[in-house]
């Protein structure tokens, strides 16, 4: 499974387009960790890989602007810290 089949079975995730072959990997991947559920992140992790994941992740909450909310920021930190 590609990351565009993973998303495009989870349009749910992200509501707001209807083009979901140009959404890139750090969209999905923070649509996934905000909106997802267990089940969700366990795809994408198994798609990307945890240190991919990972990666996306630290890069993205580095950011000035970090749309994550801010348990689950925390809650990633904590698990990539001892995961990935």
């Amino acid at each position: 499974m590609t990351i565009k089949e993973f998303i495009k079975k989870r349009k749910y995730l992200i509501w707001y387009t209807e083009d979901f072959d140009n959404i890139s990997e750090e969209a999905i991947v923070e649509a996934t960790l905000n909106y997802g559920d267990w089940c969700d992140v366990e795809k994408l992790i198994s798609v990307l890989g945890i240190q991919k994941t990972a990666k996306i992740f630290y890069k993205q909450i580095k950011q000035k602007r970090c749309n994550y909310r801010a348990k689950t920021k925390n809650y990633f930190k904590l698990y990539f810290n001892e995961h990935a």
